[in-house]
């Protein structure tokens, strides 16, 4: 038997099962912003960043996404300028998110799905709280495992506190998942696996609502599929850039209150 897959293999099944209707109420959720021209942005700080990436722009993936991704909250190196240890001193870090998300194209109405293992980063934690007082439904994807640790955010929440769904990506509160003979700790870290997975079953449920609303939206393809050229994905890029555009024009107003100190 394998060590790590058939681990993961057994929390992704479980996930699935236990998470079954918390993921067609999000997938509702977003389905719900499409149809009335939102987006639906992604988030996460250091590795929890790659489930946003993963969901869009990919092969596969349609343009309703929004990722929120921060150089800063995303390492480049491991000691050097742009390593992991002054990233993760700045995802614990109260107050910066919103400096990030200010200019960010976030309206009413729209859907963030933030990721987050621990689910006590601050970076999260005040990502969810400035799009709910922006009129944004939140999702919260990390593991429930760690929902009872104390809370280190000022706020006294943690991210599925934050959240008007939570999804449970079963993930151990070690995340490794695999015991070595002879070592002291497991190796294997399982949450980013399974975030990527639970977001890819919520972007297909997505899709099929809308589907089922006679809503088609422009998909990346492969363009080793016969038929399918580069062209084809710049004719998705101009449409998901008229999206992008849109919800700017509806986020300037707010934007200028906000620079100018009235809100």
């Amino acid at each position: 038997m394998s060590l790590y897959i058939s681990r993961v293999t057994e929390l992704a099944t479980k996930a699935a099962e236990i998470n079954d209707a918390a993921l067609s109420e999000a997938a509702g959720m977003m389905a719900e912003t499409v149809a009335n021209g939102g987006l639906i942005h992604l988030y996460g700080s250091g590795h929890s960043v790659l489930p946003a990436q993963e969901t869009f722009p990919r092969y596969g993936a349609f343009i309703a996404f929004h990722p929120l991704t921060d150089p800063r909250l995303m390492w480049h190196s491991v000691l050097a300028a742009g390593g992991v240890r002054e990233l993760l001193w700045l995802e614990r870090t109260e107050g910066y998110a919103e400096k990030f998300l200010d200019h960010q194209p976030i309206n009413p109405g729209d859907t963030l799905v933030v990721f987050g293992h621990s689910g006590t980063n601050s970076s999260g934690i005040d990502t969810a709280l400035y799009c709910k007082k922006r009129g944004v439904k939140v999702i919260a994807v990390n593991s429930a495992a760690n929902r009872n640790k104390p809370a280190k955010h000022s706020s006294g929440k943690n991210l599925a506190d934050c959240a008007d769904v939570a999804i449970d990506t079963c993930s151990p509160v070690e995340d490794a998942v695999v015991p070595i003979d002879g070592w002291s700790r497991p190796v294997g870290g399982s949450s980013t696996v399974l975030a990527m997975m639970l977001m890819h079953e919520m972007a297909a449920r997505t899709a099929q609502n809308l589907a089922d609303r006679g809503i088609e939206l422009p998909v990346f393809a492969s363009p080793t599929i016969p038929g399918v050229t580069l062209h084809d994905t710049d004719e998705a890029y101009a449409e998901y850039k008229k999206k992008l555009i849109e919800a700017q024009q509806k986020h300037l107003s707010f934007f200028a209150d906000r620079m100018s100190g009235k809100v």
